[in-house]
């Protein structure tokens, strides 16, 4: 029989097997599910991805480069302290008894000046003089000290018998031929009344101040002084600077005390101003007072009192016009800067020429000044030292010559002069390069100042700027004591300076005084081997001095300008003749000479590495 169906056995055999075909396809399907879902998943991210990130583009940076400004070194230029060496035997007296009167701390002036013609430098000392009633025992009313140089830098003492042996409570001098005769004549200003002196010739001098009449008030207290020419009429004129309204009575009124206990000097915003005075020289020996109509008299404008404090006068032709100007360094309140108006007038100029206050607007306490084309640029710089903590100011001519900005911090003098004292100050150029240097003359006010204020000390360092030109991060860099040796730099109580050539050598030497104590003789030893000319002027037509004349050399490219003008520092004087360093130059292009007549001069004549007067051509 046969068999055309399953059995059951073969069914649930072909059950199994279908199962396991289907179970199988579903895998493979899954499996192709899975794949497809990648697929499509991956497709779906590849058309929505984001731009990949581009490799980072690294462009190479250069740091800013500052322009490699040559380091010049300061020279080795020793100052050697010859006071005793030298003759020199003086010792300043103030008369301080312990009522801390406040002139007794400001005086000291001093002048180099050729009394006798003899070619040499002599000396003068102001001296200032006990209080009545408080002369001690035995003791001698202190003068005036001339001193007479022999011509290699020995003095020997010429006060007696020479008509400036006179007491009185000194503070500074003036140097001027005020009547053309040769010889130097000799101004003193004090508190309680000024000395003028004629010198006679042969070391002799007269008092002349009455019949002059330019003695002021026994009330005036006058601190600086300065012969000018401000009329250009070839006579001499004087300016006579004030500082304050003072008086023992005032003082003892003021009662200053310096840690509420002890008693301090006064400090000079508890005094009155005062007005300073002009002279104009008649040239019959005698002056007239011209200070009121000139316009150097300006009152305060809200209380109507004298405006200047004054302490230091810088006579110079602000604005290259041939007349004398005038800028004035005042304690505590604003500068001021007179211009002349041509008229026997001058306006006052200082808060517009940017000279009156600091550059926040502040008055310093000023007290001596100094001006002088100290870039060879033609633009005039003013050097003024103030009080501790306040840096030496350096106000420098913009594009206007009567526009002025303080560069102390750029020009390098600032922050290194901020902490001392200063009150002598003044350019030179101490190694003969043909630049012109800076000097500032030290020293506090109270002795005991250090217990109060611990970076104070009573006696202070000298501080000597070396000018390296456009070699410097600035115009100028501290000198260090390696490089003059630790003379110059002893701490002393300084107070008025001046530099002259004392030996003869060419380079200039230096005195700074000291407040009831000697001074300081320092003389020049560099042995840098520069070249220099020194040049003697006598007006004709200008006045016989020929102050205020500008002599300008020519070498090496460079044009080099200094001025006639005894005036300078803190209540000093110094040398008339001129003397001007050419460095390495063997030669020069031209020498020429602008009067104060207003001639002009070209010198041919001039010698290298000595003097050379040149007199006025008619």
């Amino acid at each position: 029989m046969q068999k055309n169906s399953p059995t059951p056995d073969d069914g649930d055999e072909l059950v199994h097997t279908d199962d396991r075909i289907i179970g199988k396809a579903i895998r493979w399907s899954l499996v192709a599910l899975v794949i497809i879902a990648a697929l499509f998943g991956g497709a779906v991210l590849f058309l929505k991805r984001k731009p990949a990130a581009a490799a980072p583009q690294i462009t190479k940076l250069n740091a800013p480069v500052s322009p490699v400004t040559p380091q010049a070194e300061v020279p080795v230029a020793k100052f050697s302290d010859i006071t005793k060496e030298a003759g020199i035997t003086f010792t300043h007296v103030n008369g301080a008894y312990g009522e801390k009167l406040l002139p007794e701390t400001m005086g000291g002036g001093v002048a180099f000046f050729d009394y006798d013609n003899d070619g040499a430098q002599d000396l003068l000392f102001v001296n200032s003089t006990y209080w009545p009633d408080h002369v001690p025992a035995g003791k001698q009313l202190p003068t005036l000290a001339l001193y007479h140089n022999d011509g290699h830098g020995h003095f020997t003492d010429a006060t007696a018998g020479s008509g400036l042996d006179i007491s009185c409570y000194g503070m500074a001098v003036a140097i001027g031929d005020y009547d053309n005769d040769g010889f130097d004549d000799v101004f003193i200003t004090a508190v309680g009344g000024n000395r003028l002196f004629h010198n006679d010739g042969h070391g002799k001098f007269h008092e002349v101040t009455l019949e002059a009449g330019i003695g002021g008030s026994t009330n005036d207290w006058s601190s600086c002084a300065a012969f000018i020419d401000y009329d250009n009429d070839g006579k001499l004129d004087l300016f006579v600077g004030s500082y304050v309204k003072w008086s023992k009575e005032i003082d003892a009124e003021v009662g200053y005390k310096i840690d509420g206990r002890t008693r301090a000097y006064g400090q000079p915003m508890n005094f009155a101003g005062a007005f300073s005075h002009l002279y104009h020289n008649d040239g019959n020996g005698h002056f007239s007072d011209v200070s009121a109509k000139s316009g150097l008299q300006v009152k305060n404008p809200a209380t109507g009192v004298p405006a200047a404090k004054t302490l230091g006068v810088a006579p110079v032709d602000l604005n290259g016009d041939g007349w004398i100007d005038l800028i004035l360094a005042n304690d505590t309140v604003p500068n001021l800067v007179f211009i002349n108006q041509h008229d026997g007038t001058f306006k006052e100029i200082g808060a517009q020429s940017g000279i009156a206050f600091d550059n926040y607007g502040n008055a310093r306490g000023a007290m001596g000044i100094d001006a002088a084309r100290y870039r060879n640029d033609g633009k005039l710089g003013i050097a003024i030292g103030n009080f501790a903590n306040e840096m030496t100011a350096l106000y420098v001519a913009q594009n206007s010559p009567t526009n002025f900005s303080d560069e102390a911090i750029t020009e390098g003098v600032g922050p290194a002069s901020r902490l001392l004292l200063k009150f002598g100050v003044f350019f030179f150029d101490y190694d003969l390069d043909g630049r012109l240097d800076l000097l500032t003359s030290n020293g506090h006010l109270e002795e005991e100042i250090s217990k109060i204020q611990s970076s104070q000390k009573y006696e202070q360092p000298a501080q000597l700027f070396w000018n390296a030109g456009e070699r410097s991060g600035g115009c100028f860099v501290a000198v260090p004591p390696d490089k003059t040796g630790g003379d110059l730099f002893q701490p002393i109580v300084g107070r008025g300076s001046a530099f002259a050539d004392i030996d003869g050598d060419g380079d200039l030497d230096v005195v700074l005084t000291q407040v009831g104590r000697p001074p300081l003789l320092l003389r020049n030893d560099q042995k840098l081997n520069h070249h220099w000319i020194r040049l003697k002027l006598v007006g004709t037509k200008s006045n016989r001095d020929a102050i205020g004349a500008w002599i300008t050399v020519r070498v090496n490219g460079q044009t080099l300008s200094r001025q006639v003008m005894p005036t300078r520092s803190y209540l000093s004087q110094s040398e008339l003749p001129v003397t001007i360093g050419l460095g390495a130059a063997t030669k020069f292009d031209s020498v020429e000479i602008l009067w104060p007549s207003g001639t002009v001069q070209k010198v041919a004549a001039v010698q290298l590495d000595q003097m050379t007067t040149v007199t006025e051509a008619p």
